[in-house]
């Protein structure tokens, strides 16, 4: 999975890259290529990777969550 985000990242930037420098008619469609690959594959598959083993709970704001931290200052401040 790493090698693919990797990969696709390099693809969108060399695209972007070379709409920038080929004075092409395209060159246009290359810059927007390459940040379409970036937004709709590369961003997602790398948000998955890293987020795939996670708990979305522990993220969120809750009682919970809140109390923990009121705890863990309490704790800091002796």
């Amino acid at each position: 999975m790493k090698y693919i985000i990797l990969i696709a990242f390099l693809a969108s930037l060399g695209s972007i890259i070379c709409g920038y420098l080929l004075d092409v008619a395209y060159s246009q469609k290359l810059i927007g290529f390459g940040v379409i690959g970036l937004v709709i594959v590369v961003f997602p598959l790398f948000a998955y990777r890293h987020w795939k083993n996670k708990d979305i709970k522990d993220y969120m704001i809750t009682q919970e969550n809140i109390d923990k931290m009121r705890e863990s200052q309490k704790r800091g401040k002796r």
